[in-house]
């Protein structure tokens, strides 16, 4: 009866986060449009994600798409502890050290990993979030951590 499995389970958890952004959102006063109060983005996100999630739904009833491959133990287990790492050496190592390894170790989790433009990536990336972050922004993340002398 479903078509198109991608569409239906990734429909069903648009409307399931939906859900529970409405759901938590409603102990918080709602505001107007013009003063907006706490509840009020999460409950427009939250309606706009059931609403993605409904026609994701329909739609797996209508189009034929591709089955839901294997699931990747390795990406799933790089990409979340390459995040926890980076959480937890941030402050002690610096961004020059914790965003590299971020994007070193969640581009090892694809099939199609290439070195060079992994290690241009890793280059660009920390370039730009310690422009936009540091510099730019204010964020008080060192640099060069303690670890290594900053």
């Amino acid at each position: 009866m479903i078509r198109s499995t991608k569409d239906f389970w990734a429909g069903f958890i648009y409307i399931c986060l939906g859900l529970g952004a409405m759901v938590i959102a409603r102990d918080y006063s709602m505001g107007t449009a013009v003063k907006m109060g706490p509840a009020y983005f999460p409950t427009i996100l939250g309606g706009l994600l059931i609403f993605i999630g409904t026609i994701s739904v329909i739609r797996s009833f209508v189009v034929t798409g591709t089955p839901i491959g294997a699931f990747a133990f390795k990406g799933l287990f790089l990409v979340i502890g390459a995040t926890l790492l980076v959480g937890a050496i941030v402050r002690g190592a610096g961004l020059i050290v914790a965003l590299p390894l971020l994007v070193i170790a969640s581009a090892y989790a694809s099939e199609r990993f290439c070195w060079k433009p992994t290690m241009v990536m890793a280059l660009g990336l920390t370039l730009f979030c310690i422009l936009v972050f540091i510099k730019g922004l204010g964020v008080p993340l060192p640099i060069v951590g303690s670890w290594f002398g900053g």
